[in-house]
């Protein structure tokens, strides 16, 4: 799959531009702050529905504007598929397929897929969980477009429940409380064991992979691996740190015994959230939120024996992030080898961060790519492996080339 035509209106900095593209690779290249990434953004927003950048849409809008739209030209094979999507500041986003009636905007989410390399993707590593959590939703809604919905679901019981909690913690927590709050137990238990379930099955096939593109990038001695954090085996506290003594899980998630979740069905995790909600009760009262579920999960980045996050070198740390998008871009491959679709790669003002050692290692792995679009304020950032197609970004626009 490629992208043969975007287009752009009141989108962050444009008031209009459209930008013709083609297979293999493209270079997107003018000084900082001419609006490289705006066109990158646009095109993973389409994709995920969140930009890498910011977490609302508010400054995806024009200045003064009040909805920004994105429009795709997709081609799959002798297959084209247009897409619209529409950003609204004041009601909710919505987007067409190939010009129909509208749609939900979540209803996009699979068609255009990408994989995104940023500056911004050091926080997998030195931020904090929900960085890591997004990581992994964004790519299950990519591959399984309905575990968006997924995703969605277990936000809107969260926001029910922790409102119950917080009522019950402002007065006396009365039978009605309690009552109510067993409704909302078995919603929230049912829509965290669906999400915990997608993505332990997620974290066990990035593993391979996160393996084979660290050692590709590197040819480090440590080995790069990752674990799964679950509540249901450790509670987290405000840092996303295993609290208590319990024992810490093994890679991938699981520990001895029970508590080797990968083994669990989505009933018998949402028993065990159940379980897990009654012997928090008194605590989570006490706090008035929800200390138990997906949304306190975090997923480990592992350099050896040692967590990639405090103990990482800054190279490692890049290094750790590159390899964490080229095992989800591995991830895709193997699903598009069996009927989906190899996704576009991204990669934003990635090169300037890179010693020339990882330039050229990473280059030479995404070349191959069906498509391949880059952002360089100079054309010395990029390595020669990745030649290919000029386009040159002017003040408001595009200047062929």
């Amino acid at each position: 799959m490629y992208l043969e035509h975007l287009s752009l209106t009141d989108f962050r900095s444009y008031a209009q531009v459209d930008l013709a593209l083609e297979p293999g690779v493209t270079v997107l290249v003018g000084y900082n702050g001419i609006g490289k990434t705006n066109l990158m953004e646009a095109i993973g927003y389409l994709a995920t529905l969140s930009s890498h950048r910011v977490s609302s849409d508010a400054p995806l809008l024009r200045f003064g504007t009040e909805r920004a739209l994105v429009r795709a030209r997709l081609v799959r094979g002798t297959q084209t598929t247009v897409l619209e999507l529409e950003i609204n500041g004041s009601r909710a986003n919505r987007g067409r397929i190939n010009r129909s009636n509208p749609v939900r905007a979540r209803d996009l989410v699979g068609i255009c897929q990408t994989v995104l390399f940023a500056p911004e993707d050091l926080a997998l590593v030195k931020g904090d969980p929900s960085n890591r959590r997004r990581f992994l939703d964004e790519l299950l809604a990519s591959l399984i477009p309905h575990h968006a919905a997924t995703r969605s679901d277990y936000d809107r019981v969260l926001k029910q429940r922790n409102a119950l909690l917080k009522s019950a913690r402002a007065g006396r927590f009365t039978s009605a409380h309690e009552s109510t709050l067993e409704v909302w137990d078995q919603h929230m238990a049912r829509a965290g064991a669906e999400l915990l379930h997608a993505r332990l099955e997620l974290v066990e096939r990035l593993r391979p992979h996160l393996a084979r593109a660290y050692a590709e990038l590197t040819d480090a001695s440590k080995p790069a691996d990752a674990t799964y954090r679950s509540t249901l085996q450790n509670q987290m506290d405000d840092d996303g740190v295993p609290a208590g003594s319990s024992p810490r899980a093994k890679p991938g998630g699981s520990s001895d015994g029970p508590d080797d979740l990968r083994l669990l069905s989505v009933d018998q995790l949402t028993e065990r959230y159940i379980q897990a909600f009654a012997e928090s009760r008194k605590k989570e009262l006490e706090r008035g939120i929800s200390l138990v579920g997906p949304h306190r999960d975090d997923l480990e980045l592992m350099l050896g024996q040692a967590p990639a996050k405090g103990y990482a070198s800054h190279g490692e740390t890049w290094s750790m992030c590159l390899s964490l998008r080229l095992a989800s871009y591995y991830v895709m491959l193997d699903d598009a080898r069996t009927g989906g679709s190899a996704p576009i790669l991204i990669l934003d003002d990635v090169f300037a961060e890179l010693d020339v050692q990882r330039r050229r290692k990473l280059a030479a792995i995404v070349s191959g790519a069906e498509q391949v679009l880059v952002t360089a304020a100079v054309d010395a950032d990029i390595p020669g492996e990745l030649s290919g197609r000029r386009v040159k970004v002017v003040p408001g626009g595009i200047d062929e080339q």
